[in-house]
């Protein structure tokens, strides 16, 4: 089985760091691949670590995974308050995911409150900033046993 997860990323986060501090605070998308990378190894996983500001390639990479690794962290950003499609991936792929966001979606406007991806991710982890992503590998290793 592979050791490998996706750790995908969606619309606007490789502006983090500068964009909206009061939300999303200072660390960058490089950051927090550089901390993810960082814990992967203890974990005994590999990561693939990817950023874009397209729905359809989000789609393409879940669907990669399927047949490529043992499990996704996805920060969908905005998508996932809107994307039947990314939501159907998910389902069709049948990988353990860990739905991740920077800010806490839930104290903000009421839009952000509801995901698509929510009801088909094993959990979801929000509010941490980019530690989050540390805290859904974790949570990937050790659904994966490792």
């Amino acid at each position: 089985m592979s050791n490998i997860v996706y750790v995908l990323n969606g619309p606007n986060l490789n502006m983090l760091g500068g964009r909206e501090p009061g939300h999303y605070g200072t660390t960058t998308l490089d950051d927090i691949h550089s901390a993810c990378a960082k814990v992967a190894p203890e974990l005994g996983v590999e990561i693939d670590f990817r950023q874009t500001n397209h729905e359809g390639e989000l789609v393409d990479w879940i669907q990669e995974a399927g047949s490529a690794a043992a499990g996704i962290v996805l920060n969908p950003a905005a998508y996932g308050h809107t994307s039947i499609a990314i939501h159907d991936a998910i389902r069709a792929v049948k990988l353990p995911v860990i739905e991740v966001h920077v800010s806490n979606i839930y104290a903000r406007e009421e839009f952000r409150r509801h995901t698509m991806v929510s009801s088909v991710a094993k959990g979801v982890i929000c509010g941490f900033g980019g530690h989050g992503y540390v805290l859904a590998l974790r949570a990937i290793a050790q659904i994966l046993g490792k």
